[in-house]
């Protein structure tokens, strides 16, 4: 299904007396030859009843957005071809100049008529900005109108490759102040989208010129100028903003269709030759939904730029006189907590975040240490991290790279991909034997047959016993049962 398969059904099933209108970034796109799945409707009168109509007859799911501004949106999804949403909404304002001059940026405040495209509508000078590749306000106060405006100012400079027009430069810097003004949900939304798209680093570097982070990130802003000791060469936002490039360069070679080109460097060529054999399943972990669809690759880049943010609380000289940051984990993973609260995240993205951050440092450790790496520590980082150390193993990759950048040294480059590759094959390869091994017994076989009230105690003898499966060392009941039997007869010679 395409744009042009859509429209037609749209002018078919419009009112004949009342004209419908393709508004914004969907205008935009087609001008650039650029695809478009977010299409903008609007019309004069009532909307609604055209935008079920239109369900209807494509086969699509039906919402009202907000009853009071009759805006409504319809949800497309075929198989292997995405998504489209269009939303409808009646014209804001006396009529469609109104309407387009309210909006927030020229290059957005483009409408063609339904049934003659060949008449384009642009009372702003949006198809001059969009030769010039320059993002203009519509108007003098159109980001103090709405200042989550600024937030798409930035992401639509970084998506485009667009300059931000001096004036308009000039609002965002004093529009940005007023964003708490702006439902968490908005400023979340225009985040995540952000987040989502490419370059986020760039994009965070807009933010932060524009004074934007202490609003909307204020965690991250003490790691500017963060000193950390060697191996790091960066202080710690430069080096969280590198490794956020990282993991685009990874996941540009891992979870998406090769290209030799891409990979053309020592360091993505060698991630490639050990975990290129995964990139099915990356590429399905990124396609996983989480709540109201948003992406695992947001939430990943989250995780990324709030990864480090306890060290500016936790740095000190140790008695090696060296600065360390113990327990930094443990503070990022409240004060990313914190802000997803703050911006309105679901519960489970919160929860799996926590995970990603809270065991960043748990790929290196097992790096570190000569035989680490054991079935047992295998079953031990997913039981506690769930599907979160998959992204962990990422993070984990694009930190390493970042820390030591142009200076990494290729052993421990590849000791780093080594246990992810081993981590990563337990959880894809030997999912029933490390990671989720078939239960042997039950809590109410252990009670029958070892004598035991139910309690604590029970869930301890079979976690024992899950971790002595994953290690090879169980392979039966009767070795589950004499393996719980040893172990209380220990506990209690212990006592």
């Amino acid at each position: 299904m395409t744009i042009d398969d859509i429209l037609p059904t749209i002018l078919r099933l419009a009112p004949a007396d009342r004209p419908v209108y393709l508004v914004g970034g969907a205008v935009r796109d087609r001008l650039l030859k650029r695809e478009s799945h977010d299409l903008d409707f609007v019309m004069a009168g009532e909307t609604a009843s055209l935008a079920r109509r239109v369900a209807d007859a494509l086969g699509g799911a039906f919402f009202i957005l907000d009853g009071e501004r009759d805006t409504s949106r319809v949800v497309l999804s075929r198989a292997g071809e995405g998504q489209f949403l269009l939303d409808f909404a009646s014209l804001r304002g006396k009529d469609l100049e109104s309407d387009l001059r309210g909006r927030d940026f020229t290059i957005n405040a483009m409408a063609t008529r339904l049934g003659d495209d060949h008449e384009l509508i642009d009372p702003c000078g949006g198809v001059a900005d969009l030769r010039e590749k320059k993002i203009r306000a519509c108007g003098p106060t159109s980001l103090l109108d709405d200042p989550v405006r600024t937030l798409r100012a930035v992401r639509l400079a970084v998506t485009l490759g667009y300059r931000i027009e001096r004036d308009t430069l000039r609002q965002l810097r004093s529009a940005v102040a007023e964003l708490p003004r702006i439902s968490a949900e908005r400023q979340r939304d225009e985040l995540v989208r952000i987040l989502e798209g490419s370059r986020t680093s760039v994009a965070m570097r807009l933010l932060e010129h524009a004074g934007a982070l202490p609003v909307l990130l204020p965690e991250v802003v003490p790691l500017q100028g963060l000193i950390q000791p060697l191996p790091h060469h960066l202080d710690g936002w430069e080096h969280t903003l590198e490794m956020i490039d990282h993991v685009e360069s990874l996941l540009g070679v891992l979870a998406e269709d090769y290209h030799e080109e891409s990979a053309s460097g020592l360091t993505l060529g060698t991630a490639v030759l050990w975990l290129g054999r995964y990139r099915e399943q990356f590429k399905h972990h990124l396609a996983e939904p989480l709540p109201n669809d948003r992406s695992v690759l947001g939430l990943l880049k989250l995780c990324a730029l709030y990864h480090d943010t306890g060290k500016a609380v936790t740095g000190a000289v140790g008695p090696d006189g060296k600065l360390h940051f113990l327990g930094h984990e443990e503070v990022s993973t409240r004060m990313i907590a914190r802000r997803m609260q703050a911006l309105a995240f679901s519960r489970q993205e919160i929860e799996r975040a926590g995970r990603v951050v809270g065991g960043h440092m748990r790929v290196h450790a097992l790096t570190d240490v000569p035989g680490q790496i054991t079935q047992r520590s295998m079953y031990r980082f997913f039981r506690d991290l769930g599907d979160a150390g998959i992204d962990v193993c990422i993070l984990s990759l694009a930190d390493v790279w970042a820390t030591y950048s142009f200076t990494l040294p290729q052993e421990r480059w590849l000791a780093e991909l080594q246990t992810c590759r081993a981590l990563l094959e337990a959880r894809w390869e030997k999912m029933n034997a490390i990671v989720r091994p078939q239960r042997l017994l039950s809590g109410d076989d252990l009670m029958r047959e070892l004598g035991l009230p139910p309690g604590k105690l029970v869930g301890d003898l079979l976690e024992l016993i899950r971790e002595a499966q994953a290690a090879g060392e169980v392979t039966s009941t009767e070795e589950a049962l004499s393996l719980a039997a040893d172990w209380l007869h220990r506990m209690k010679g212990d006592h």
